[in-house]
């Protein structure tokens, strides 16, 4: 088999309404989240680009099942979100493998719950690492892969139950400059052949743009939209576009945009999609 088989389900569609999220208990509640409506379509890449503690992991925790809104209305598909499910994958920032099973197992565990017999779950499993560029690690234990490695393979583990939705947050945070570029470049090529919805959290402006076909930008808590940027950069999308000007000038418009914490005094867009030099930043300290 040389791609992978299309998913049995139709991607995910996420339509929120009005959608609050409160944390913590008594006086120590706060709102993380507030009043977000927004829409993802089947098959679209979206990131969710906003400062630390802004509510980005929450608003994920929520599409994942992990966490109840305080008010608002969250679907995929049509449904209400209740729980986990596997057809809502997460991959987090560390890996979550099983430190005592091999790497072929640990992607193979999901099809297990499943009920699949262990021949075919296997040899799912030893496909889904040679799409990852893992199967020479199969027989390997977690911890004698690198970084990078671990983080294919909790990819693999993920996309072996054929997800509606691949939630992933910040999954190459820890990862070295160079390992994190390989490891976008191959995300977007796995997705160029599954073409589930994807939704990734990020702080990292260059991350966003370079993956996404949308990026939806939050405020500082507690988290709102303050702009839906679409981006046309053609795909498939490689290192040379990180140097290209329309990428850069979406770049400080980016940083303008975070830089006004209560959403105010935004930079506004030319007709072309560029920010108006006049609401360009002169000089940002990062």
């Amino acid at each position: 088999m040389n791609s992978f088989e299309p998913p049995s389900q139709q991607p995910g569609r996420i339509t929120a309404q009005g959608v609050s999220i409160r944390l913590g208990q008594g006086r120590q509640a706060f709102e993380a989240v507030q009043a977000l409506d927004f829409a993802v379509e089947p098959g679209e890449f979206v990131c969710i680009l906003g400062p630390s503690g802004c509510g980005k992991s929450t608003l994920l925790g929520a599409l994942a099942g992990h966490l109840v809104p305080s008010a608002g209305d969250l679907q995929v598909d049509g449904r209400a979100v209740q729980g986990p499910s596997p057809e809502r994958g997460m991959v987090f920032q560390h890996h979550t493998l099983l430190p005592w099973r091999s790497v072929l197992d640990n992607v193979a565990f999901g099809l297990k719950m499943q009920g699949q017999g262990h021949a075919a779950r296997r040899q799912s499993a030893l496909h889904m690492l040679q799409r990852v560029g893992l199967a020479d690690f199969a027989e390997r234990w977690p911890s004698q892969l690198s970084g990078g490695m671990q983080q294919r393979a909790e990819i693999a583990r993920v996309l072996i139950n054929r997800p509606r939705l691949l939630l992933m947050d910040e999954p190459f945070g820890a990862l070295d400059a160079q390992t994190r570029a390989r490891m976008q470049e191959l995300l977007l090529d796995l997705w160029t052949q599954i073409r589930t919805t994807v939704v990734f959290v990020t702080h990292d402006i260059d991350e966003a743009l370079f993956l996404a076909d949308r990026i939806l930008v939050m405020s500082p808590r507690p988290g709102r939209f303050i702009e839906d940027l679409r981006l046309d950069f053609a795909r498939p999308r490689r290192a040379s576009l990180l140097t290209a000007p329309a990428f850069t000038h979406l770049k400080r418009h980016c940083l303008a945009l975070l830089r006004h914490e209560d959403g105010r005094e935004l930079p506004r867009l030319t007709p072309l999609g560029l920010p108006s030099a006049d609401h360009l930043p002169l000089r940002i300290a990062l």
